[in-house]
């Protein structure tokens, strides 16, 4: 099934995505707004390989605000001092405000979430992602300085989102990445469908290593399973795989998707009080320091414990009963 235009009259391949920045807005497409300091960052890299032609295809727009066109005085002034003293100068409510305010007129009732690039924001994740791309789309602000003012954020009750615990000098690059990572998930975007639902993250495990020709490479061989021809066989190491690498390196992921897995007696502890309860209802003098360190000993590498504390140690407790 080809993917439609939504009304362009004849898009090349030729075209230059920044030219499509310019036009109309589309009926029914993914759209993403940004409000930046910097429009001329945009699309930047956004304009290339997939994400591009899908942006030439019409399958998603994108359109950029600029700050400084709201900006006050003879200077465009967009930022001022931090009320209280400090270092650095802050984004100005009143001048955002007319720039969301323009977004909000232009997204036209759309389910578009408002999205500030902050360090002190939620963790952007692959779920978040399939999230923002079952919507209508998303206006992302850059911010710049030492940030926006508060004030901003409770009016317009804006979601703060952060790549990671990192800071950049501002929100463009972040908003980049965001964006690129929610457009690879619409439909039509990527070649082969399958591919978003293997990799990294899809399954809550990170993606099991990937190898092509030549066969061998200095001295390196592609494991024997994958050359087989059989389809289960080579399923059955993908996910053993994807399963090391994510317990290894991220146990966090690893926790959480095996928290599903947890014995009922155990996911019901929440806090303290819970654990108290959970020890009295199950609990067993037998269950000593030596057989818990013995328990680690053995199985240590294999357990994958909720991030939870008092989860965490009632989890250890049901183990050593039941070895």
């Amino acid at each position: 099934m080809t993917s439609k235009s939504h009304g362009r009259k004849s898009i090349t391949i030729s075209a230059k995505p920044r030219d499509l920045m310019e036009e109309n807005r589309l009926s029914g497409v993914w759209s993403a707004q940004v409000i930046t300091l910097l429009p001329q960052a945009f699309p930047g890299v956004l304009g290339e390989s997939l994400t591009g032609k899908a942006l030439r295809d019409g399958l998603w727009q994108l359109s950029t605000i600029n700050l400084r066109d709201y900006g006050l005085g003879k200077h465009n002034n967009v930022d001022d001092t931090p009320a209280g003293g400090g270092a650095g100068m802050v984004l100005r409510a009143d001048v955002m405000s007319s720039a969301i305010d323009q977004a909000l007129a232009n997204s036209n009732g759309a389910r578009a979430p408002l999205i500030y690039l902050s360090p002190r924001g939620r963790r952007f994740d692959q779920q978040m992602a399939r999230n923002l791309a079952r919507a209508d789309g998303m206006t992302l602000i850059c911010g710049r300085f030492e940030g926006l003012d508060e004030r901003v954020l409770e009016q317009y009750n804006v979601m703060e989102v952060s790549l990671g615990d990192f800071v950049m000098t501002g929100g463009e690059l972040a908003a980049q990445a965001m964006i690129d990572a929610t457009v690879r998930l619409l439909p039509g975007v990527l070649g082969n469908a399958e591919s978003a639902v293997e990799e990294s993250f899809s399954n809550g495990l990170l993606e099991h290593p990937q190898y092509t020709k030549p066969a061998e490479w200095r001295e390196r061989a592609i494991p024997d399973v994958l050359m087989s021809g059989h389809h289960g066989e080579i399923a059955k190491w993908r996910q053993m795989m994807s399963e090391a690498i994510t317990r290894a390196r991220r146990p966090d992921l690893w926790s959480a998707a095996r928290a599903g897995l947890l014995d009922d007696a155990v996911a019901s502890v929440r806090d303290a009080n819970g654990l108290t309860e959970f020890l009295r209802r199950y609990g067993e003098e037998a269950v000593t320091g030596q057989r818990l360190l013995s328990l680690l000993e053995q199985r240590g590498h294999d357990i994958a414990l909720p991030n939870n504390p008092w989860q965490a140690a009632a989890q250890l407790f049901w183990l050593s009963t039941r070895r």
